[in-house]
């Protein structure tokens, strides 16, 4: 055996060490730069953190970061749909309007029996797992459509999705004429969604948290176990090679705007029940919020790059601004305007990332 084999393998942080120490000093403070670079939106909000905690001694309390990650499980399934749609060098505003109707169809379907003014009188509630099986398909469907249109009409997805969200939207509220849906079963809310698991001082984890925690998971084993993940990055990354090397490029792109409408339906059914009613203003900019995350946590608008492990820290980091705002008595309009801001500069930084290696 040779002594070569019986050498211990580096791990990562010792190669890139060695790595770095090879490099000519005009190249070290190059990699020092781009290392910054590529995450200067995370430095960013740490100091806008900083500030709040100065300002709110409160903010970063245990039961104050327990309700951030609990914001962060609700929110995070809408965010690994758009992240795949990303990856694809593409995007998808219709992520948004397709959550507020599969929790207008979830809450419809799983109301109490015998209030005033059932929106439909003689149907009781259903069973939780149809309803959610049927929330996923509504999702599913219309991203089944927006991925054929991108894939067979060569449409740019930001105008077919801007389509399919201005349709979802129409049919939402011809269906619902814009009523409120509430009073809903507890074998949907306190039972299931809404159950606590634990407690963390005053504040419950609940099943919706695990679930969000599986879902990670599963998307991580596509996104890096799968060829379908594999054909994925390579797609995103050059569409032209991909199909050169073989890669069945239309399914790949169907296949991932499915799986990405799949997600918004399930967080319909989250949200509906999280928040005890579904109405018109039920996931209203859902999708900028979930870009933003995104582009925070590392998933570029080139195609080709993005990790589960971002987007999460990504959904995170900017459900800790939105609270932060709170904290800071900041309101909803300003908000509005910081969240715009987020978003244009992760994307400045973003592509300047891309032109700088490039």
């Amino acid at each position: 055996m040779s002594t070569q084999s019986n050498m211990p393998k580096k791990g990562r942080l010792a190669t890139r060490i060695d790595e770095y120490n090879a490099l000519s000093p005009r190249d070290k403070k190059r990699f020092i730069g781009d290392w910054f670079l590529d995450r200067a939106m995370i430095f960013i909000i740490i100091l806008l953190v900083i500030y709040i905690q100065i300002q709110r001694p409160t903010f970063l309390q245990p039961a104050s970061i327990i309700n951030i990650l609990t914001l962060t499980a609700a929110r995070l399934p809408i965010a690994l749909g758009v992240a795949g749609c990303i990856i694809l060098a593409g995007t998808d505003l219709s992520a948004g309007r397709i959550v507020g109707l599969s929790a207008f169809v979830s809450s419809i379907f799983l109301q109490k029996s015998g209030i005033i003014g059932k929106f439909l009188e003689n149907v009781g509630p259903q069973p939780v797992f149809l309803v959610l099986l049927l929330s996923v398909l509504i999702g599913a469907l219309i991203g089944l459509l927006n991925g054929f249109c991108v894939a067979k009409f060569k449409v740019h997805p930001f105008i077919v999705t801007l389509s399919t969200q201005m349709i979802t939207y129409g049919i939402y509220l011809t269906i619902s004429n814009a009523k409120q849906i509430s009073s809903l079963d507890p074998s949907y809310t306190t039972d299931f969604v809404t159950k606590p698991l634990f407690r963390v001082s005053t504040t419950a984890v609940n099943t919706y948290v695990a679930l969000a925690l599986i879902m990670a998971g599963i998307m991580w084993v596509v996104w890096n176990k799968t060829r379908f993940g594999k054909n994925m990055f390579a797609v995103g990354s050059n569409e032209e090679a991909a199909r050169v090397s073989g890669v069945n490029v239309a399914f790949t792109i169907i296949a991932v705007f499915t799986l990405a409408g799949a997600c918004y339906g399930y967080t319909g059914f989250i949200e509906a029940a999280r928040l005890g009613a579904s109405t018109g203003t039920l996931g209203l900019n859902y999708e900028a919020d979930a870009i933003a995350a995104c582009v925070i946590g590392g998933v570029s608008f080139v195609g080709g790059i993005g990790k589960i492990s971002g987007v999460i820290l990504g959904v995170f980091l900017m459900q800790l601004i939105i609270n932060g705002m709170t904290f800071l008595g900041i309101s909803g309009n300003t908000t509005y305007i910081i969240k715009g801001a987020v978003i244009l500069i992760a994307c400045i930084i973003d592509m300047r990332k891309y032109l700088t290696k490039k």
